[in-house]
Order: structure tokens, then sequence, then C-alpha cells
């Protein structure tokens, strides 16, 4: 690191501390040797530079930054004020002591013996030229000129260093070494860097062009953005406007099909009324004679009301309570000005006749384990309603045990089916009632019926006791044959043996069947008469044929 402001230096913070920071500073004060390895960042390149032991000074000072900086000020100022007495305008500057002076104070700079022999060059000639040219002065004996290298220090020296410090190292004049030296950093920044150089500029260049590139992309795909985004926003704006005057349609019609339909129920209730109240009138408060003379008008009037008065069944008057449409925002709703759209005015009535049931699991159920089925809700034509939000309820009651429900738990999918899930405990009959919004689906209520669990084998299929245990004695089978010999099991040829493979748990011979239950088997002509425990509940002998 070159230095040309020491003071610049000290105020930096530490990059990195070996070992704690000297006082507290990053950097120690002038002439205060550092306790520890002291690392900054260069503020000119962001290189990491550790300090010298010997603190701050010990750092190469940049003649050449403090010749540009004195250079610039003097560029940039019409004048320099003097160094010395700081009251006059410099005119001339000391090339050895690196000051301006005013033309008072260069009198009194030739007067002194130790600095009349310094050269002093005038500040208009030094503009004129644009360079500065000075002799660098060794730091330890002011006044004296770095003319010598000592090759063994690898420094440049004065000659009192080289009479004193570096009187036994080889010291050669400047002009000697400067080829050798120079030509390394020439062949350094000509062979090496310079090419590199050259590489990173052109690297750099294309960096520059292509976040041009990528700005121009990105605003122009902004642009593209914010058009996409108003003409997206226009064609929902035109689609709402459409689904509203679609729902001002659906309620005009609604509504005039109930005004229809309030008039002509407010005039049959009319017609209804007055011959209702004629015949009561005429009960009550006629005569005999003038009940017969009037009957015959009352009868056709009261029959002329039965036959052709309005009198729809309850259940079809007011059917739309306002459920019959409603608004799906997911479902698609094809394009609008090229921009595909969702939302759309449903308009299906639910029609119990027809909706159906999905799955075995409505019919046949199993002991223990899930049972499915699925309610599909469709309108009139048969359509799937395609929405959801339906009250849809299922009751499950054992039909020889009253007491025996089960949980069924109905899982609305949102396009106008529901999944029903069930797991019942105990077989037999079920009767399931189906009901969406309080009234019964066609066919129910319907009749499940759960069998018991299955009884899997656990034994062996095999052709007797003998062969699949290897000989064993102890080895006993579900058919109840046995070998002489103390063979508690079953033997080819032997009593009690079926004459085909068989489980050696139950003993059925059918390969692919459940396992029969756990009672006392015995042999009968071809057949296997179980005879029930005392735990059976019916208590009765059953026959199962082979």
């Amino acid at each position: 690191m070159l230095c040309w402001s020491y003071d610049c230096v000290r105020q930096l913070e530490p990059f990195s501390v070996s070992s704690g920071v000297h006082n507290g500073k990053a950097v120690p004060l002038e002439g205060e040797p550092l306790s520890s390895a002291v690392t900054v960042l260069c503020p000119e390149c962001d290189s990491e530079v550790d300090i010298p032991l010997s603190g701050v000074d010990g750092l190469t000072t940049d003649h050449l930054a403090l010749d540009e900086v004195f250079l610039e000020t003097l560029m940039s100022k019409n004048s320099v004020v003097c160094d010395l007495c700081s009251d006059g305008d410099a005119e001339k500057r000391c090339e050895v002591c690196s000051v301006n002076l005013c033309e008072f104070c260069i009198q009194a700079h030739r007067r002194q013996k130790r600095t009349s022999s310094h050269t002093v060059q005038c500040l208009e000639d030094l503009k004129t030229k644009g360079c500065l040219s000075r002799p660098v002065l060794c730091s330890l004996h002011p006044g004296q000129e770095l003319r010598l290298f000592c090759e063994p220090c690898d420094l440049p020296v004065c000659l009192e260093c080289a009479a004193t410090f570096h009187r036994d190292h080889r010291c050669l004049p400047t002009r000697d070494v400067i080829d050798r030296h120079g030509g390394r950093i020439r062949d350094l920044v000509t062979g090496r860097l310079r090419p590199r150089l050259d590489q990173l500029e052109e690297s750099l260049r294309k960096v520059d062009l292509s976040q041009e590139a990528l700005q121009t992309r990105v605003d122009a795909a902004v642009d593209e953005v914010r058009s996409f985004a108003r003409g997206y926003a226009s064609a929902v704006e035109s689609h709402c406007l459409l689904l509203l005057r679609r729902l001002e349609e659906l309620c005009l019609q609604r509504r005039s099909h109930l005004h229809l339909q309030r008039a002509q129920l407010q005039q049959a209730l009319s017609d209804t009324r007055g011959g209702v109240e004629f015949a009561e009138r005429l009960l009550t408060c006629g005569s005999d004679a003038e009940i017969l003379s009037a009957k015959d008008v009352t009868l056709r009037r009261l029959a002329v009301l039965m036959e052709t008065g309005y009198n729809p069944p309850p259940a079809t008057v007011c059917p739309d309570d306002g459920s019959s449409f409603c608004f799906l925002p997911r479902e698609s709703a094809g394009e609008v000005a090229g921009y595909p759209m969702v939302g759309v005015i449903h308009t299906k009535t639910l029609e119990l006749s027809r909706c159906t049931i999905e799955g075995e699991g409505l019919q046949r159920g199993r002991e223990g384990q899930r049972g499915e089925f699925t309610l599909v809700c469709r309108d009139a034509a048969g359509e799937q309603m395609g929405h959801g939000g339906e009250a849809v309820l299922v009751s499950m009651v054992h039909k020889e045990k009253k007491d025996c429900r089960v949980e069924a738990a109905v899982v609305d999918n949102s396009d106008g089916s529901y999944s029903v899930s069930y797991t019942p405990m105990e077989p037999g009959p079920y009767s399931v009632w189906v009901c969406v919004k309080a009234l019964h689906v066609k066919g129910s209520p319907f009749v499940l019926n759960v069998r018991r669990q299955v009884r899997w084998h656990r034994g062996t299929f095999h052709c007797c006791s003998f062969c699949s245990s290897g000989g064993s004695k102890e080895a006993r089978c579900g058919c109840t044959g046995t070998m002489p010999g103390g063979f508690q099991g079953c033997g080819h040829g032997h009593k009690g043996h079926p004459g085909k493979p068989h489980w050696s748990c139950c003993g059925s011979t059918v390969e692919a069947s459940e396992c029969l239950p756990q009672s006392v088997i015995t042999a009968v002509g071809g057949t296997i008469t179980a005879v029930g425990g005392t735990g059976s509940p019916r208590g009765q002998l059953r026959t199962v044929e082979l």
C-alpha cells in the first residue's frame, strides 16, 4: 500500500486484528508501535493491507500521489498561501523541502545554511509544465536525496545511510539498478497485466451492454405486463357487467313468475273463499226450504271450484327461494376479448328424483370395514349440479337392533357430489336414509346388508397332518382325523380323513374360503357337522357340506 496521507490511514477502521486492537484504536498514533497485527482496507482499491509493526509511518510514501494532489490544488486555485508564514501568497516552491514560499520566506530560506543549496521553482512554471519533478528525500536524514540502492536490504538509501546503517552492504547508484528493477515491473505490466487489463475492459464492456439490453427488455416487459393488466382488467369488468346483467334477467324472470303465481293464488283464494262462505252461510242461516231451493246452484258452484279451480300442490308453490341460481367463482367462463375468464351464474335446480347413488357401499358392507358411496345431485335434465352447499343428511339404523346406529360422514366435494363413508360394527340389515333438504332422494330408504367379518385361515392347506408336520405325533388337524400309534392328527386312509386336501385349522376342503367357526367338528358321511357351543345365540346344529 502506497500512502500519501498518514492521518487518513489512522482514521480507518480495522478490517481484522489478530490479537486485539491497540489501545482501542485501529491504527496507533504517530511513533507508537503496534502490539498486534492490524489489517485495514485500502479506500481506493479495497485491498487488504497489513500495517507494519512500526505503525503507519512504516508504510511506503506515494510521492506521485503527493505531487498530483499539489498540482491539482495549484491548478484549481488562483493563489497558494505560504507554508511558512501563512500570510502572503506563495510564489515559488522548494523542491527539497516540498514547501510553498512567498518572496520574503524565499530570501530567508536562501540565507539559512542548511537550506541555501535547495532548488526553488516558480509556481507559474510548474503550472505551465503540468508536472512536478523533485528529489525523494531520506526520512532519517532530511535534506539527503535517495541516490543509492542497498541490494541486501532492497531499499533506496541516502549517502549518510549508506555510510552508517548500510556500511557493509553493497550499495549501487539508482541509475545502475533502475533498468533491472524497472524492467521487472515493465515485464509484468506489458506481458501479463496489460493483456488482462484489455480482457477485463472487454468483459466489462460486455457486462455493460448486457445490463443495457437487460434494462431494455425489462422496460419492454413492464410495458407488456401493464398493457396486459389493463386489457385483462377491462375484460374482467366486461365479464362482471355480463354477469350482473344475467342476474338482473334471472331476477326479472323469477319475479314475473312469482307475480303471476301470486295473482293466480289470490284469484283462486278469492273464488274459493266466496264459495265456501256462501255455502257455510246457507247451511248455517238458511231454512230447509232455502237450502233445498239453492242446493243445485250451490253444488254446481262448488263442483266448478273443485274441478277447474287453481289449486297447485304446496310443494310446487314458490319453489324458487333464490337457491336455484348461484355464483361459481372458479368455473370456466370461456374467453372475453381473448382473455380466459372464470365465474359463471349457475341456474340449475335440484331435482330429487334425478339424484343418483354411485358405489357398492350402499348395498353391501363388511363388519368392521370402511364402506363408501357417493351421492350425485342432478337437475331436471339429469345433469350434475356442478356446485355444493346442499343440506345432505344420511342416517343408518339396524333393522333388527333399533338401538344400533352407524355414524355416517358426509364430505361436500363442491361439484354437486357428496362422498359418504361409514364403518359398521354389527352385521345384519340396515335402513339407510339419504335426504337432501329434508326430503328423500329417489329409492330412499335403502337397505344395506352388512356381512360378518372375514375369518382368515390360521392353519395350513395340506393333504394330512402326518405329511405337513414331518411325522409329528402332536400335530392336530381340524378334520378330527387320527392315526393309530398315538398320532393325534389325520393321515391318508385313516379314520376321519376327508379324502382330499383340506385346511388344518377348520377342516374345510375349499382352499379359497373363510375359516369355519371354532367348534367341535365331526365327520358324518361326506359332511362335517358342527355342533354349536354353549355360547351360540341359537344353540343349534349347523351342517356344512364339503
